[in-house]
């Protein structure tokens, strides 16, 4: 859920500093006490009425990530999970994807993969589906 803004903030506590109850400033707004409560009682303790800064942690592939670049770079055409089994790591498959893409390893076509010999497979007049039978 987003944020409310610092604009809506400024004008409920205004309201509330000018005397309406919390009920009245809640309905005008379409916020919740329990919010203006909060509200209230952060700007009281510590003066701030900015929105908090969501915590985030690191990634867990974060103390792996110069292992991980090495043996992609000395091995590009290893699979995840020899990555995983290679670097003995605790880490999923998936987290590891995520890390390749954090580290900006793109996946690539292999160059010495043989050329189809396959020819093409549907009409060239333009035609596509339908069961080929005339009319």
């Amino acid at each position: 859920m987003k944020a409310y803004s610092m604009d809506l903030r400024n004008r409920v506590l205004a309201d509330c500093d000018a005397g309406m109850e919390a009920r009245q400033v809640a309905v005008k707004y379409n916020v919740s006490e329990s919010w203006i409560r909060r509200l209230r009682q952060r700007r009281r303790e510590s003066g701030e009425t900015a929105p908090r800064r969501p915590k985030t942690s690191p990634p867990k592939w974060q103390p792996y990530a110069d292992s991980i670049e090495q043996f992609v770079t000395d091995q590009p055409d290893a699979t995840l999970a020899e990555l995983k089994e290679h670097l003995e790591i605790p880490l999923s498959i998936p987290t590891l994807s995520r890390a390749l893409i954090a580290l900006r390893f793109t996946l690539k076509k292999k160059s010495s993969a043989p050329r189809s010999r396959t020819g093409r497979t549907s009409p060239t007049n333009g035609r596509t589906g339908g069961s080929g039978k005339a009319h």
